[in-house]
């Protein structure tokens, strides 16, 4: 179909409804073809080399996984409306005593309150310690890091989901990275341990209204000479955040007082 006039852009524009590639938002979210335990309000693929955010809704649980065994979700996420309120991965590490992400961790902000626990893991690959890639970095691996390029860095995509949601680039903090993983060798030298495979999931929920933005990138320390990243799949439905009597509450005495700091700051502004 030929593009070269403005109606013939406009057919070939129109021609492409309802066609659906490997990377791209299913709108509505409940089109999805996948199974959900509730009614889905975010469904989106996310090519390698790409992005995605979303406000999702107190209580929202949110599913990632890794296609093709080589995604890389690095992640971020803020209290909707309260920006200065985001996650702390210092403090997930610290308040938990666990420097390694999984089911039952909980993702904290620096006020000492629950953004998202993380409810299931399949992976066992994830990293709170090294943050996400830099244009520096990637421009002296890979001969550019722009977010045009072949070869993005997460903070540079990350810079522009932040953009899309008021927010500038001195409000990103270190991210967390789901689906390779690192370890930390006897000597106090990282290890970086890969993936767990194809299909590997991990499943957030949200324990206030978030802002949520993910890059789907390398991680910066994978060794592979090529910019490897495959899809992520992004699935979100209407659920009930952790209250009192759910074993996650009470798991540890750390995580007991981090969800009561949340639900006493809810309460106060009629949230909760």
């Amino acid at each position: 179909m030929a593009t070269a006039t403005t109606h013939g852009a406009r057919d070939h524009a129109r021609a492409q409804h309802g066609t659906r590639n490997g990377a791209m938002p299913v709108v509505p979210a409940s089109d999805w073809p996948d199974s959900a335990p509730g009614t889905p309000v975010w469904a989106e693929t996310v090519a390698g080399g790409n992005y995605t955010h979303r406000v999702l809704a107190r209580g929202t649980e949110l599913r990632l996984t890794d296609l093709a065994g080589d995604a890389c979700a690095h992640l971020l996420l803020y209290a909707e409306g309260r920006p200065w309120e985001r996650l702390n991965t210092a403090d997930t590490v610290k308040v938990q005593w666990n420097a390694y992400l999984g089911a039952g961790r909980l993702l904290l902000s620096d006020q000492g309150r629950v953004l998202a626990s993380v409810t299931a893991d399949s992976s066992g690959r994830h990293d709170a310690l090294c943050g996400t890639s830099t244009l520096r970095r990637n421009t002296e691996r890979y001969g550019d890091g722009t977010p045009q390029s072949a070869s993005p860095a997460g903070r540079e995509l990350l810079k522009l989901a932040a953009s899309k949601n008021g927010l500038e680039p001195r409000d990103l903090p270190p991210s967390l990275s789901f689906f390779q993983g690192v370890r930390i060798r006897e000597d106090g030298t990282t290890e970086f341990t890969g993936s767990a495979g194809p299909g590997a999931a991990a499943t957030l929920r949200a324990e206030q209204d978030l802002t949520v933005l993910i890059a789907n990138v390398p991680h910066p320390l994978d060794p592979r000479p090529a910019y490897t990243s495959t899809p992520l799949e992004v699935l979100a439905w209407r659920a009930r955040p952790t209250s009192p009597g759910d074993a996650l509450w009470d798991a540890t005495p750390e995580g007991r007082r981090a969800f009561l700091n949340t639900v006493d700051f809810l309460t106060a502004r009629g949230l909760a």
